[in-house]
Protein backbone atom coordinates (compact mmCIF):
# COMPACT_ATOMS: atom_id res chain seq x y z
CA UNK A 1 0.00 0.00 0.00
CA UNK A 2 0.93 3.73 -0.74
CA UNK A 3 1.96 5.91 1.78
CA UNK A 4 1.99 9.43 2.41
CA UNK A 5 5.08 10.65 4.41
CA UNK A 6 4.01 13.87 6.73
CA UNK A 7 6.80 16.69 5.74
CA UNK A 8 6.64 18.03 9.38
CA UNK A 9 7.00 14.65 11.60
CA UNK A 10 7.94 12.33 8.93
CA UNK A 11 5.22 9.72 9.78
CA UNK A 12 4.16 7.53 7.17
CA UNK A 13 0.52 8.02 6.74
CA UNK A 14 -2.09 5.98 4.73
CA UNK A 15 -1.88 7.24 0.75
CA UNK A 16 -4.27 10.50 0.39
CA UNK A 17 -4.70 11.45 4.30
CA UNK A 18 -5.72 15.03 4.78
CA UNK A 19 -4.09 14.83 8.44
CA UNK A 20 -0.80 12.98 9.98
CA UNK A 21 -2.14 10.17 12.40
CA UNK A 22 0.72 11.11 14.48
CA UNK A 23 1.35 14.68 14.93
CA UNK A 24 -2.12 15.85 13.68
CA UNK A 25 -1.19 18.56 11.29
CA UNK A 26 -3.15 18.78 8.07
CA UNK A 27 -1.80 18.25 4.60
CA UNK A 28 -1.68 20.69 2.11
CA UNK A 29 -1.63 19.07 -1.50
CA UNK A 30 0.56 20.76 -4.37
CA UNK A 31 -1.35 21.31 -7.64
CA UNK A 32 0.18 19.11 -9.94
CA UNK A 33 2.40 17.57 -7.83
CA UNK A 34 2.70 14.32 -5.72
CA UNK A 35 4.50 15.79 -3.07
CA UNK A 36 2.60 16.95 0.03
CA UNK A 37 3.24 19.74 3.04
CA UNK A 38 1.72 20.36 6.45
CA UNK A 39 -0.01 23.80 6.78
CA UNK A 40 2.01 24.62 9.42
CA UNK A 41 5.03 24.49 7.59
CA UNK A 42 5.72 27.50 4.93
CA UNK A 43 6.52 26.24 1.45
CA UNK A 44 8.55 27.37 -1.44
CA UNK A 45 9.10 26.03 -5.19
CA UNK A 46 12.30 26.56 -6.44
CA UNK A 47 13.51 26.33 -9.97
CA UNK A 48 13.71 22.40 -10.06
CA UNK A 49 10.50 22.51 -8.77
CA UNK A 50 10.67 20.99 -5.24
CA UNK A 51 8.60 21.80 -2.15
CA UNK A 52 11.55 23.08 0.86
CA UNK A 53 10.38 23.18 4.07
CA UNK A 54 10.98 26.48 5.42
CA UNK A 55 11.75 27.41 9.54
CA UNK A 56 8.60 26.26 11.66
CA UNK A 57 6.83 28.87 14.24
CA UNK A 58 6.71 27.50 17.44
CA UNK A 59 4.80 30.12 18.93
CA UNK A 60 1.82 28.05 16.34
CA UNK A 61 3.19 24.70 17.49
CA UNK A 62 2.50 25.68 21.14
CA UNK A 63 -1.06 26.78 20.58
CA UNK A 64 -2.55 24.32 18.64
CA UNK A 65 -1.42 21.56 20.75
CA UNK A 66 -2.57 23.18 24.22
CA UNK A 67 -6.14 23.36 22.58
CA UNK A 68 -6.23 19.48 21.05
CA UNK A 69 -4.88 18.71 24.92
CA UNK A 70 -7.61 20.80 26.42
CA UNK A 71 -10.29 18.85 24.27
CA UNK A 72 -8.35 15.49 24.42
CA UNK A 73 -8.42 16.10 29.21
CA UNK A 74 -12.44 16.74 28.54
CA UNK A 75 -13.25 13.53 26.64
CA UNK A 76 -11.45 12.03 29.44
CA UNK A 77 -13.94 12.74 32.05
CA UNK A 78 -16.50 12.64 29.98
CA UNK A 79 -15.50 9.38 29.38
CA UNK A 80 -16.00 9.11 33.13
CA UNK A 81 -19.44 10.47 33.59
CA UNK A 82 -20.87 7.92 30.42
CA UNK A 83 -19.11 4.79 32.01
CA UNK A 84 -20.90 5.54 35.40
CA UNK A 85 -23.93 6.71 33.53
CA UNK A 86 -23.83 3.54 32.09
CA UNK A 87 -23.59 0.93 34.54
CA UNK A 88 -26.68 3.14 36.42
CA UNK A 89 -28.41 2.72 33.32
CA UNK A 90 -28.35 -0.99 33.35
CA UNK A 91 -28.83 -1.34 37.29
CA UNK A 92 -32.36 0.99 36.88
CA UNK A 93 -30.76 4.44 38.42
CA UNK A 94 -29.05 6.53 35.25
CA UNK A 95 -29.35 9.73 37.08
CA UNK A 96 -27.49 8.35 40.81
CA UNK A 97 -25.17 6.84 37.82
CA UNK A 98 -24.41 9.87 36.72
CA UNK A 99 -23.88 11.66 40.34
CA UNK A 100 -21.55 8.85 41.47
CA UNK A 101 -19.36 9.64 37.89
CA UNK A 102 -19.24 12.95 39.22
CA UNK A 103 -18.49 12.36 42.35
CA UNK A 104 -15.59 9.96 41.68
CA UNK A 105 -13.96 12.48 39.17
CA UNK A 106 -14.12 14.85 41.69
CA UNK A 107 -12.38 12.87 44.31
CA UNK A 108 -9.75 11.66 41.89
CA UNK A 109 -8.74 15.40 40.59
CA UNK A 110 -8.65 16.70 44.43
CA UNK A 111 -6.25 13.52 45.24
CA UNK A 112 -4.24 14.86 42.06
CA UNK A 113 -4.19 18.21 43.05
CA UNK A 114 -3.02 17.20 46.55
CA UNK A 115 -1.31 14.47 46.25
CA UNK A 116 -0.13 13.07 42.73
CA UNK A 117 2.96 14.51 42.92
CA UNK A 118 4.58 13.08 45.85
CA UNK A 119 2.99 9.59 44.97
CA UNK A 120 4.54 9.72 41.78
CA UNK A 121 7.96 10.61 42.91
CA UNK A 122 7.95 7.86 45.59
CA UNK A 123 7.54 4.95 43.39
CA UNK A 124 10.09 6.57 41.26
CA UNK A 125 12.53 6.08 43.41
CA UNK A 126 13.21 9.83 43.40
CA UNK A 127 15.70 11.40 45.88
CA UNK A 128 16.22 15.05 46.66
CA UNK A 129 19.18 16.51 44.92
CA UNK A 130 22.36 17.09 47.15
CA UNK A 131 23.29 20.96 46.67
CA UNK A 132 27.18 20.41 46.45
CA UNK A 133 27.23 16.41 44.55
CA UNK A 134 24.38 17.58 42.06
CA UNK A 135 25.41 21.38 42.24
CA UNK A 136 25.89 21.53 37.54
CA UNK A 137 22.09 20.52 37.16
CA UNK A 138 20.66 22.18 39.99
CA UNK A 139 22.27 25.55 37.96
CA UNK A 140 20.61 24.05 35.09
CA UNK A 141 17.66 24.02 36.51
CA UNK A 142 17.68 27.69 38.03
CA UNK A 143 18.96 28.68 34.79
CA UNK A 144 15.65 27.41 33.12
CA UNK A 145 13.40 28.23 35.20
CA UNK A 146 14.71 31.97 35.07
CA UNK A 147 13.81 31.86 31.40
CA UNK A 148 10.68 30.74 31.39
CA UNK A 149 9.72 32.94 34.70
CA UNK A 150 9.27 30.13 36.75
CA UNK A 151 9.75 29.75 40.46
CA UNK A 152 12.69 27.41 40.93
CA UNK A 153 11.05 23.74 40.98
CA UNK A 154 12.73 20.72 43.15
CA UNK A 155 14.97 19.03 41.72
CA UNK A 156 15.16 15.21 42.27
CA UNK A 157 17.32 12.51 41.19
CA UNK A 158 16.61 8.98 40.12
CA UNK A 159 20.05 6.52 40.57
CA UNK A 160 20.07 4.36 37.43
CA UNK A 161 22.14 4.56 34.42
CA UNK A 162 19.25 4.54 31.82
CA UNK A 163 18.88 8.08 30.48
CA UNK A 164 15.79 9.84 31.04
CA UNK A 165 13.78 12.46 33.19
CA UNK A 166 10.18 13.44 34.25
CA UNK A 167 8.75 16.70 35.54
CA UNK A 168 5.52 16.31 38.18
CA UNK A 169 3.78 18.50 39.85
CA UNK A 170 0.06 20.27 40.36
CA UNK A 171 1.00 23.98 39.13
CA UNK A 172 4.50 25.92 38.57
CA UNK A 173 4.90 26.83 42.31
CA UNK A 174 4.52 23.11 43.52
CA UNK A 175 6.53 21.38 40.53
CA UNK A 176 9.68 18.89 40.34
CA UNK A 177 11.62 17.63 38.09
CA UNK A 178 14.20 14.38 37.97
CA UNK A 179 16.61 13.79 35.87
CA UNK A 180 18.57 9.84 36.41
CA UNK A 181 22.12 9.96 37.02
CA UNK A 182 22.77 7.91 33.41
CA UNK A 183 20.85 11.29 31.72
CA UNK A 184 23.72 13.38 34.00
CA UNK A 185 26.55 11.39 32.79
CA UNK A 186 25.74 10.72 29.01
CA UNK A 187 24.68 14.46 28.02
CA UNK A 188 26.76 17.61 27.92
CA UNK A 189 25.71 20.78 29.26
CA UNK A 190 24.37 22.26 25.72
CA UNK A 191 22.07 19.02 25.44
CA UNK A 192 21.43 18.64 29.05
CA UNK A 193 19.79 22.18 28.97
CA UNK A 194 17.22 21.18 26.29
CA UNK A 195 15.90 18.03 28.45
CA UNK A 196 16.24 20.48 31.28
CA UNK A 197 14.28 22.94 28.62
CA UNK A 198 11.84 20.21 27.62
CA UNK A 199 10.53 19.38 31.65
CA UNK A 200 10.40 23.14 32.40
CA UNK A 201 8.12 23.84 29.45
CA UNK A 202 5.86 20.71 30.94
CA UNK A 203 5.45 22.57 33.78
CA UNK A 204 5.11 26.20 32.25
CA UNK A 205 2.79 24.89 30.11
CA UNK A 206 1.00 23.09 32.75
CA UNK A 207 1.57 19.68 31.44
CA UNK A 208 2.30 18.71 35.20
CA UNK A 209 -1.07 18.99 35.68
CA UNK A 210 -2.65 18.06 32.82
CA UNK A 211 -1.11 14.39 32.97
CA UNK A 212 -1.66 13.73 36.45
CA UNK A 213 -5.19 14.25 36.25
CA UNK A 214 -5.95 12.55 32.55
CA UNK A 215 -3.77 9.25 34.51
CA UNK A 216 -5.92 9.14 37.42
CA UNK A 217 -8.95 9.69 35.43
CA UNK A 218 -7.74 7.02 32.92
CA UNK A 219 -6.96 5.07 35.74
CA UNK A 220 -10.52 5.19 37.04
CA UNK A 221 -12.49 4.21 33.50
CA UNK A 222 -10.48 1.05 33.82
CA UNK A 223 -10.89 0.42 37.67
CA UNK A 224 -14.58 0.95 37.77
CA UNK A 225 -14.96 -0.59 33.49
CA UNK A 226 -13.23 -3.95 34.58
CA UNK A 227 -14.97 -3.61 38.62
CA UNK A 228 -18.20 -3.41 37.43
CA UNK A 229 -17.90 -5.84 34.59
CA UNK A 230 -17.26 -8.38 36.86
CA UNK A 231 -20.24 -7.47 38.78
CA UNK A 232 -22.78 -7.36 36.39
CA UNK A 233 -21.77 -10.56 34.37
CA UNK A 234 -21.20 -12.70 37.26
CA UNK A 235 -23.32 -11.63 40.02
CA UNK A 236 -26.38 -11.40 37.53
CA UNK A 237 -27.65 -8.16 39.59
CA UNK A 238 -27.03 -5.75 36.78
CA UNK A 239 -28.88 -7.58 34.05
CA UNK A 240 -31.87 -8.86 36.64
CA UNK A 241 -32.06 -5.12 37.48
CA UNK A 242 -31.36 -3.74 33.87
CA UNK A 243 -35.26 -4.72 32.66
CA UNK A 244 -36.07 -1.26 35.19
CA UNK A 245 -34.74 0.82 32.36
CA UNK A 246 -36.74 -0.44 29.68
CA UNK A 247 -34.07 -1.96 27.39
CA UNK A 248 -33.74 -1.08 24.11
CA UNK A 249 -31.17 0.90 22.04
CA UNK A 250 -30.12 2.69 24.99
CA UNK A 251 -29.09 -0.33 26.77
CA UNK A 252 -26.76 -1.32 23.46
CA UNK A 253 -25.73 1.42 23.59
CA UNK A 254 -24.76 1.68 27.76
CA UNK A 255 -23.31 -2.48 27.12
CA UNK A 256 -21.13 -0.92 24.06
CA UNK A 257 -19.79 1.76 26.23
CA UNK A 258 -19.09 0.04 29.43
CA UNK A 259 -16.72 -2.53 27.19
CA UNK A 260 -15.15 -0.29 25.01
CA UNK A 261 -14.33 2.59 27.48
CA UNK A 262 -11.64 1.36 28.90
CA UNK A 263 -9.81 0.70 25.41
CA UNK A 264 -10.85 4.27 24.64
CA UNK A 265 -9.73 5.78 27.66
CA UNK A 266 -5.94 4.49 27.46
CA UNK A 267 -6.15 5.64 23.82
CA UNK A 268 -7.22 9.08 24.89
CA UNK A 269 -4.08 9.01 27.17
CA UNK A 270 -1.26 8.38 25.03
CA UNK A 271 -2.76 10.66 22.54
CA UNK A 272 -2.73 13.34 25.22
CA UNK A 273 0.88 12.16 25.89
CA UNK A 274 1.63 12.33 22.52
CA UNK A 275 0.27 16.01 22.00
CA UNK A 276 2.26 16.97 24.59
CA UNK A 277 5.66 15.78 24.22
CA UNK A 278 5.64 17.62 20.96
CA UNK A 279 4.74 20.96 22.51
CA UNK A 280 7.31 20.70 25.28
CA UNK A 281 9.89 20.15 22.46
CA UNK A 282 8.76 23.22 20.47
CA UNK A 283 8.35 25.78 23.73
CA UNK A 284 12.10 24.12 25.06
CA UNK A 285 13.27 26.01 21.48
CA UNK A 286 11.42 28.80 22.97
CA UNK A 287 13.44 28.81 26.07
CA UNK A 288 16.99 27.82 24.56
CA UNK A 289 16.42 29.25 21.02
CA UNK A 290 18.64 25.83 20.52
CA UNK A 291 17.17 23.22 18.78
CA UNK A 292 20.09 21.68 18.07
CA UNK A 293 20.72 21.28 21.81
CA UNK A 294 17.41 18.80 22.30
CA UNK A 295 17.44 17.50 19.38
CA UNK A 296 21.13 15.71 19.81
CA UNK A 297 20.01 15.37 23.27
CA UNK A 298 16.70 12.74 22.26
CA UNK A 299 19.30 11.20 19.28
CA UNK A 300 21.18 10.09 22.43
CA UNK A 301 18.70 9.15 24.99
CA UNK A 302 17.04 6.92 21.90
CA UNK A 303 20.80 5.27 21.24
CA UNK A 304 20.56 3.70 24.76
CA UNK A 305 20.45 -0.30 23.96
CA UNK A 306 21.54 -1.35 27.26
CA UNK A 307 19.43 -3.88 29.18
CA UNK A 308 19.07 -2.02 32.06
CA UNK A 309 15.34 -1.07 32.99
CA UNK A 310 14.33 2.58 34.76
CA UNK A 311 13.99 2.10 38.42
CA UNK A 312 10.59 3.04 39.52
CA UNK A 313 8.89 3.10 36.20
CA UNK A 314 5.74 1.51 35.58
CA UNK A 315 2.91 1.75 33.06
CA UNK A 316 0.89 4.15 34.81
CA UNK A 317 3.97 6.62 34.54
CA UNK A 318 5.28 5.75 31.58
CA UNK A 319 3.46 8.94 29.63
CA UNK A 320 5.33 11.47 32.49
CA UNK A 321 9.02 10.65 30.73
CA UNK A 322 11.08 12.21 27.98
CA UNK A 323 11.55 9.14 26.45
CA UNK A 324 9.26 6.11 27.01
CA UNK A 325 11.06 3.74 29.45
CA UNK A 326 9.61 0.65 28.09
CA UNK A 327 9.66 0.64 24.40
CA UNK A 328 11.15 2.29 21.17
CA UNK A 329 8.31 3.61 18.88
CA UNK A 330 9.03 3.81 15.71
CA UNK A 331 8.09 5.50 12.41
CA UNK A 332 6.65 2.14 11.65
CA UNK A 333 4.78 2.05 14.91
CA UNK A 334 0.93 2.70 15.20
CA UNK A 335 0.65 6.21 16.65
CA UNK A 336 -3.14 5.09 18.27
CA UNK A 337 -0.92 2.61 20.80
CA UNK A 338 2.30 5.28 21.46
CA UNK A 339 2.70 7.12 24.43
CA UNK A 340 5.22 9.08 22.28
CA UNK A 341 6.02 9.93 19.16
CA UNK A 342 8.99 8.46 18.03
CA UNK A 343 12.29 10.19 18.42
CA UNK A 344 12.83 10.00 14.36
CA UNK A 345 9.71 12.53 14.08
CA UNK A 346 10.86 14.45 16.93
CA UNK A 347 14.26 15.34 15.89
CA UNK A 348 13.45 15.88 12.56
CA UNK A 349 10.79 18.54 13.88
CA UNK A 350 13.19 20.22 15.89
CA UNK A 351 15.71 20.28 13.03
CA UNK A 352 12.93 21.90 11.07
CA UNK A 353 13.66 24.71 13.23
CA UNK A 354 16.94 25.54 12.94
Amino acid sequence: MDKSPCPTCGYENRAGAHRCGLCGKPFIYAKGASALASETVSIRRDDIGELIPQRRDFAAEIATNKLNSMILLFLCFGMLLGLCWSFGYLYGFPEIGSLIGVIIGASVIIWAFNSGDKTILRISDALPANNSRDRQIINLVEEMAIAAGLPMPAVFIINTPVPNAFATGRDPQHAAIAVTTGLIEKLNREEMQGVIAHEMSHIRNFDIRYMMLVAAIVGAVVLIGDTGTRGMWYGGGGRSRGSKSGGGPLAIVAILFIILAPLFATLLQMAVSRKREFLADASAVELTRNPGGLASALAKIDDYEAADTLVGASRATQHLYIANPFKKFMMRSSALLSTHPPMEARIRVLRGMM
